[in-house]
């Protein structure tokens, strides 16, 4: 095999397929990075059976063929070389690299080790990567760390003819985005849950220009501008969402998104760890109160306009934080009903898109 490359080409690609290599992989092979020469350019892949991810750049390949090169090295050496182009040439049980005056003789490990890719499933639709990068943005942080409850470490898509909505919950909360997109089949009706670490790498990555999604039998697949990522479903076990951000709320407030989250940060400094973040709605105001302990405390006021009854009601201060980094109007929605009960955080707007429940603290 022998090709070559732009650096800046084959570091940009080797630095994105790297994100996708595992931490601790079950056998050496998954540890490394797949680059298959072809007449038509280069395809990078990596593969840990549960995810794939595949990168096509343009090279002038001399000799077609296929090597496994240890991943992290890899990237490590590509972002560090200078700015001239790359040569990659197989000799034996090294893959040597020179670039300029540099040169790196690569071990390499045995290709037909590597499991087999798997394809990209059948297209189900087509998203612009910055509205599926903003949806995501917004549900993710809701999606729990805790691997030992799979279905909520996971980002839940729902299919519904033009519509697509994204949920997550650690079952303190609930984030969910609803967008529109093109879909393959106008009719169509899906549910699958996809782990939200993957779906946050994608959301990252795949920012520039139009998104294709496939879903096939057990798996999920993105595809953007020459990259590929498929990734294997969790269990399509998922709570009622829907239902529960559709309650009735008796009290409605509306307060502009940054002088509240800069009130909310700057009293926050003051709470102990663990405490909460009381907020008191009345006529034309939320007042922003924190502290009382050992630290001492802190409060301030903020503008607000009120529907209904004067309530107090408390927060984790970091919950609180991550819902209004969703809101993407000037002004942001609080549903209220009771300071025991949780409050719907939304866009300010009649059918806004994104939406966030969070559980109120007991007040002490």
């Amino acid at each position: 095999m022998k090709f070559q490359v732009g650096r800046d080409v084959l570091a940009d690609a080797v630095a994105w397929i790297a994100r996708t290599l595992p931490a601790r992989p079950a056998v050496p092979v998954l540890s490394g990075i797949l680059l298959d020469a072809r007449d038509d350019g280069l395809m990078l892949s990596v593969f840990d059976y549960d995810v794939s991810a595949r990168a096509s750049i343009d090279a002038d390949v001399a000799e077609p063929g296929k090597v496994l090169i240890p991943g992290r090295l890899l990237a490590e050496i590509t972002k560090s070389l200078p700015a001239e182009p790359v040569q990659i040439v197989t000799s034996g049980s090294e893959a040597v690299l020179t670039c300029g005056g540099a040169e790196f003789g690569l071990l390499t490990m045995p290709v037909e080790d590597f499991p087999t890719l798997p394809p990209m499933p059948e297209k189900a639709g087509a998203v612009g990567g910055g509205v599926l990068a903003s949806a995501i943005g917004q549900v993710v942080v809701a999606a729990s760390r805790d691997d030992t409850l799979p279905m909520l470490t996971g980002i839940r898509v729902d299919i519904d003819g033009l519509e697509v909505s994204l949920a997550s919950t650690d079952r303190y909360r609930i984030a969910a985005r609803d967008f529109l997109w093109n879909p393959q089949s106008p009719g169509r009706r899906a549910g699958v849950m996809i782990p939200a670490k993957v779906m946050t790498e994608v959301g990252r990555s795949l920012r520039a220009g139009e998104v294709s999604i496939g879903l096939g039998d057990g798996i999920a697949g993105f595809e953007c501008a020459g990259r590929i990522t498929t990734v294997r479903l969790l269990d399509d076990q998922f709570i009622d969402y829907q239902s529960r951000l559709t309650d009735e709320w008796s009290i409605r407030a509306s307060v502009a998104v940054a002088p509240f989250v800069e009130a909310i940060k700057r009293v926050a400094l003051v709470a102990e760890r663990g405490s909460a973040i009381r907020l008191s709605f009345s006529q034309g105001q939320v007042l922003v109160q924190a502290g009382g302990g050992d630290i001492g405390r802190g409060a301030e006021a903020v503008a607000a306009e009120l529907e209904g009854d004067d309530i107090q009601i408390a927060f984790q201060p970091h919950f609180l934080l991550d819902g209004l980094a969703g809101v993407e109007t000037e002004n942001v929605r609080l549903n209220l009903a009771s300071p025991t009960r949780p409050v719907l955080i939304t866009d300010d707007g009649d059918d806004p898109a994104f939406r966030y429940l969070v559980m109120s603290l007991r007040l002490t």
